[in-house]
């Protein structure tokens, strides 16, 4: 047993450390501030029983996924972890808007360049300017419902 060190939840609730401590491999000596995090929001008792009722090959998963969300309920205890998907998907939703005031733009400049410079057209082959009539029909099509959209 001298060769068995107590994880840090153990070490931290000054107790004895089983062998079969399900926090242990979790919550390793030489990381005590992740378990003073979660022990702080949710409890140790309350992180044990949660681990029990998670399948083994999951534990290590939930373990991670407890400590992100008590380390980001520390940093912003009305938020936690919503804090940072609500910014997240604020950004998502700006960069969107972005790409798509660029393809208005493309657009835009492709419309202008295509009048002041019409594309050549082979004699003789009357459907290739009906395809190529159909394939802007099609994109400008496509990019005011992408506009509509969003």
């Amino acid at each position: 047993m001298s060769s068995f060190s107590r994880c840090a939840a153990c070490k931290y609730l000054r107790r004895k450390c089983p062998q079969d401590c399900i926090l242990a491999p979790y919550f390793p000596s030489s990381n005590p501030q992740r378990f003073v995090c979660v022990h702080k929001i949710f409890g140790a008792s309350n992180v044990t029983k949660m681990l029990q009722q998670v399948p083994g090959h999951l534990r290590a998963e939930a373990a991670e996924c407890i400590s992100y969300e008590a380390i980001a309920r520390v940093q912003d205890p009305v938020y936690g972890c919503v804090g940072i998907i609500t910014q997240l998907q604020q950004q998502i939703s700006q960069i969107h808007s972005e790409i798509m005031k660029t393809k208005g733009e493309m657009i835009a400049h492709h419309c202008a360049h295509s009048q002041h410079h019409p594309p050549p057209q082979p004699q003789g082959d009357p459907s290739w300017s009906i395809s190529l009539h159909q394939q802007q029909q099609d994109y400008s099509q496509s990019d005011e419902h992408l506009l509509r959209k969003y």
